[in-house]
């Protein structure tokens, strides 16, 4: 791993070349031309489109998975099997893949390990979409590491070509803010693009009549929803009770997952040709992870649970996965097809794609302004009062505009602790970027696990209350190595001071 000091200036001299700084000469500096800025600029957006169009098929095939997948809770079971991997994914490999094919290549083949998940929608049974599923988890470990190594080291690097040390905790975030915009936009593509195709065929003679035939039912089940759907929603609502249940027909799933094969592969050719090679910055390959790889990283990890500001982080790190799982499979069938119908899913889901989009790309300049903690304090009010509300909330038929707001507040909220924690990690531990981001993503896939296990076991009303509980344990911790962070800075001052 290239350290703090390693990284340097303005102009272009080869690596190891001793170079004079404020009169001092210095071995093993690196220098950049003030045109780095675009460079390493253009690196990030590169990253954030590839990602948003390869998550654009991820995100639009999971979030159907609870209501198209339904029979014999196949889907739950596929996304448990992710982030059920994708545990054992982020202590094992990242450290060995990455050393291997550096953070750049990694990126690429963690992308395209993806790719069998979609194939597998053509024919989803367990034997299909469990090894896929696997896959996807045993590459999302050194995909999320690379990605997150990739951005802490050019946003350190952006720091020197700046020439002003005191932003580096702000181009962290800045530019996971930038990251994050593109990725949260995946949640807009993906589902409008679901959306688009689920609702083809909405008008043809055949689903007329099925509709004629339907009519009945459905208008004696909208009296109903208000018992059914929501918080009060409990696994074993059929299609039968509630007719908003009926899945899909198979034609249109089979054009959705062809489209979204097809954005995975752009997305692969995108990260091999577009993304400069980390070299550039004086990391080699085998230089990340401070020079230890394979199974070591499991003991890195495991070192840096020793670190109190690390067990201090594990419960609003789990809080994250726990709300992503819930979003995925509870809130899309628990309140939008249960009330709204199944091919209304992708509508309500883009409203959180924008809402999120927009809160990662202005987390930063927040956070200049008003302070980490402050916008800490702000979202975490907002996203108990969302939480305590959707719990006391009675569903209705068809009300998308309720819907589509709690998505929106959802996605304001997500967006905020996705960026301030995530650029948090690389600010604790900047000598121990893999590690640390192998036990956010750890122990975020951990959350995940868990609110896909209960998905199918408790009603959505319990599981409201789990998040809150979660929640306000994580903000008591975060809250707590905001305050210890905040202390040693000050005494730093004091001392220089002095």
């Amino acid at each position: 791993m290239v350290h703090n000091e390693e990284l340097a200036l303005d102009t272009g001299v080869a690596h190891g070349t001793p170079v004079a700084i404020n009169g001092e000469t210095k071995p093993n500096q690196r220098l950049y031309e003030p045109r780095e800025r675009f460079i390493i600029t253009k690196n990030v957006v590169v990253i954030g489109l590839a990602f948003m169009i390869h998550f654009t098929a991820f995100h639009g095939t999971s979030n159907l998975q609870s209501s198209v997948n339904a029979d014999k809770a196949l889907g739950t079971t596929t996304l448990a099997v992710i982030y059920g991997s994708l545990i054992l994914s982020n202590i094992f490999l990242p450290m060995t893949v990455i050393s291997w094919f550096g953070c750049r290549l990694t990126m690429a083949l963690a992308l395209f390990a993806y790719m069998p998940y979609i194939a597998a929608q053509f024919y989803p049974r367990f034997e299909t979409l469990i090894p896929a599923a696997l896959m996807v988890g045993f590459g999302g470990g050194p995909l999320w590491c690379s990605k997150c190594t990739y951005l802490s080291t050019v946003s350190e690097a952006l720091t020197k070509v700046r020439g002003s040390e005191s932003r580096k905790d702000v181009n962290t975030v800045k530019f996971f803010g930038l990251f994050f915009i593109f990725y949260q936009m995946a949640q807009v593509w993906g589902n409008l693009i679901s959306s688009s195709v689920l609702t083809l065929s909405a008008a043809t003679p055949a689903n007329e009549s099925l509709l004629e035939l339907e009519l009945e039912p459905l208008e004696a089940s909208i009296s109903r929803v208000g018992e059914l759907c929501g918080a009060r929603f409990c696994p074993g609502i059929s299609a039968e009770v509630n007719p908003n249940l009926v899945p899909p027909a198979p034609e249109q799933i089979q054009l959705l997952n062809s489209i979204f094969l097809a954005c995975m592969a752009g997305a692969v050719i995108m990260m091999i040709f577009g993304v400069s090679s980390l070299k550039r910055y004086g990391v080699n390959r085998g230089d990340t992870g401070d020079g230890i790889s394979g199974l070591k990283l499991l003991t890195v990890t495991i070192n840096l649970l020793r670190k109190r500001r690390q067990i201090l982080m594990l419960p609003i790190t789990m809080f994250i996965g726990l709300e992503e799982a819930f979003l995925a499979v509870d809130f899309t069938r628990s309140f939008v097809a249960c009330g709204w119908g199944i091919s209304k899913i992708g509508f309500a889901m883009i409203c959180f794609g924008v809402a999120n989009a927009i809160a990662a790309g202005i987390a930063g300049a927040l956070v200049e302004r008003i302070g980490r903690v402050t916008l800490a304090a702000i979202c975490a009010v907002l996203n108990l009062c969302l939480l305590a509300y959707m719990y006391n909330w009675e569903a209705r038929e068809g009300d998308y505009l309720m819907y589509c707001t709690f998505a929106a507040i959802w996605g304001i909220c997500d967006g905020v602790w996705l960026v301030v924690v995530n650029a948090f990690y690389g600010i604790l531990f900047p000598n121990h970027l893999i590690a640390a981001y192998s036990n956010f993503r750890l122990w975020e896939s951990t959350g995940s696990v868990i609110g896909y296990v209960i998905s199918s076991q408790l009603c959505t009303s319990t599981k409201l209350i789990i998040l809150i509980c979660v929640m306000v344990v994580g903000c008591v911790g975060y809250g707590l190595i905001e305050y210890r962070v905040w202390q040693k800075q000050k005494n730093l001052e004091n001392m220089l001071s002095d």
